[in-house]
């Protein structure tokens, strides 16, 4: 059972994230990453981030910034602020750490945790996600886990609308 942290301790910089990371991985620790928006948190994350979990030690969890969500889902979204979302991650307790970033991918932050196991929901193959070949040339490996059916942010917004 990993120890509880205060809040505001798992939201870091790419500054903390670097030297943590580190630490971790003196301590022999397995760094496990996984990313996105977050936007309206829903048992579909919350599955993925439990599965991604489950694979090390540590989970740290890459944001995307408000804007990085505008530009990938629109201008109506993000429905829930960076603030909001980073928040809500960080008081789950099998994440260890939170992140944001602002660019589309999260290459530059992959490059700089260095995990161990990258992980990503959806029906990608391995060789497609993004970082794939910084993370296997460092050792590591990257897994796939599959979406709950049925179950996604753009379909609970569309589903509300509809109400």
């Amino acid at each position: 059972m990993k120890a509880t942290k205060h809040i505001s301790d798992k939201i870091l910089s790419a500054d903390e994230i670097a030297r943590q990371a580190e630490r971790w991985r003196l301590l022999s620790k397995r760094i496990v990453f996984t990313n996105g928006c977050f936007d309206i948190l829903h048992a579909g994350h919350l599955d993925l981030l439990a599965r991604a979990a489950a694979m090390g030690d540590v989970l740290v969890v890459g944001l995307n910034s408000d804007a990085s969500v505008q530009r990938l889902k629109g201008p109506e979204r993000p429905v829930n602020d960076q603030d909001f979302r980073s928040q809500l991650l960080s008081h789950l307790q099998m994440v260890d750490a939170v992140i944001l970033f602002g660019e589309d991918t999260p290459l530059e932050l992959i490059r700089l945790i260095r995990p161990d196991v990258l992980v990503k929901g959806g029906d990608y193959q391995a060789e497609d996600v993004v970082g794939y070949t910084d993370v296997t040339a460092g050792g590591g490996c990257v897994e796939i886990i599959p979406l709950v059916e049925g179950l996604s942010t753009s379909a609970i917004i569309d589903r509300i609308r509809t109400l």
